[in-house]
């Protein structure tokens, strides 16, 4: 990951493969349930510029579980009481400590591949989607993949729907809808989405002790809910905790930005992954670049606040990394910065920033 001629992250990082390969499967011992909390045992220590074969698991699983879940997935439910999941909602394989990384420094994630564990994945229109109001009533839509190639080069295509009723609200972690065939609905028409594998949720350990909701982003990472967090991306994260602490989760096969009903198409994903420490960066947020574009971004309780965190950022990146002077970068970012709508539904709402890598070369 090259910032610029002045920050070459790519040089400061092992190659890939030159370090060693690890393996984390997600079981009830090595996963924890709806929370983010910085003094939360590591599962995994490694050095930088190991790779790691992680397994992320969706907490929408019992939704239709003879198609969503096998052994290891019912293992987890059985394994994690309902008290122990929470205040959030998501299961998050790690923590992954990293030997070397002290506060302060920047830990780069680079996603290699991702595979999908099963061909299927849930959408949940919910209660705390942005129309709600509008529909009142909480719908799950199960999509499934077309294909289930090495590349996870494939399309989803809706199963079916039905409304939830498992309870009086999707209020609490891991429900099951036990399958009903005759509640099963087919969809309206026929549709192919693009499938865009990525975690909905990783990041570190935060500043602060105690466990923290899995819901809202933060400048830690979390739920951030950002597409384009899927292979061939690269993640910076400041390291606010000895060690990092690395964790990833919220699998989805596919997103769009805003994330409007609640959900994206959420399933299991097995991931690997490159960790690096790097020492210079001075993030102070999640900072992602993909082949073409840097992206920054910014959380707030609404989206004026989320927006202008996400514009800062990149005016900081302009200046810092890419070399202009702070006139050029607000210029610049107006006539060539992107700002988007990350998500909506996670209680604080995210934005992001997008700026093409060829404009600065």
């Amino acid at each position: 990951m090259a910032l610029s001629n002045k920050l070459d992250i790519t040089a400061s990082v092992p190659a890939n493969g030159s370090g060693t390969h690890h393996q984390l499967m997600a079981t009830p011992e090595t996963v924890y349930w709806g929370y983010i909390d910085r003094d939360e045992p590591p599962r995994l220590t490694v050095r930088s510029g190991d790779t790691i074969e992680i397994e992320a698991i969706t907490h929408h699983a019992g939704d239709a579980p003879d198609l969503l879940m096998d052994d290891g997935i019912r293992a987890i439910w059985a394994g994690i009481a309902q008290g122990d999941r929470g205040p959030g909602v998501h299961i998050l394989t790690g923590p992954i400590a990293v030997e070397g990384a002290e506060v302060g420094d920047t830990l780069v994630v680079r996603i290699l591949d991702m595979k999908p564990r099963l061909a299927y994945g849930s959408n949940c229109a919910a209660n705390w989607g942005l129309l709600y109001k509008t529909f009142a009533k909480e719908r799950i839509t199960i999509y499934g993949l077309d294909q289930m190639g090495p590349d996870f080069c494939a399309h989803a295509h809706p199963e079916f729907a039905f409304d939830f009723t498992a309870r009086a609200l999707y209020d609490i972690p891991g429900v099951i809808s036990e399958p009903n065939p005759a509640a099963r609905q087919p969809f309206s028409a026929a549709v192919s989405v693009p499938v865009r594998p990525h975690f909905g949720v990783m990041g570190v350990a935060p500043a602060q002790s105690g466990k923290l909701s899995s819901i809202p982003p933060s400048v830690y990472g979390g739920n951030v809910d950002n597409w384009r967090i899927g292979p061939g991306a690269t993640m910076c994260y400041p390291v606010f905790a000895p060690g990092a602490n690395l964790y990833v989760g919220d699998p989805h096969f596919a997103q769009g930005d805003g994330e409007i009903c609640g959900t994206a198409i959420e399933a299991s994903l097995t991931a690997t992954i490159q960790v690096s420490v790097v020492k210079g960066i001075n993030t102070t947020s999640p900072l992602l670049e993909t082949a073409s574009h840097w992206y920054t971004h910014g959380f707030g309780a609404d989206l004026n606040e989320a927006m202008t965190m996400a514009a800062e950022q990149m005016l900081w990146l302009m200046q810092t990394h890419l070399g202009l002077r702070a006139d050029d970068a607000y210029s610049l970012s107006s006539v060539a910065m992107d700002l988007g709508v990350t998500q909506v539904v996670d209680g604080t709402l995210g934005c992001h920033a997008g700026i093409a890598r060829t404009i600065f070369t």
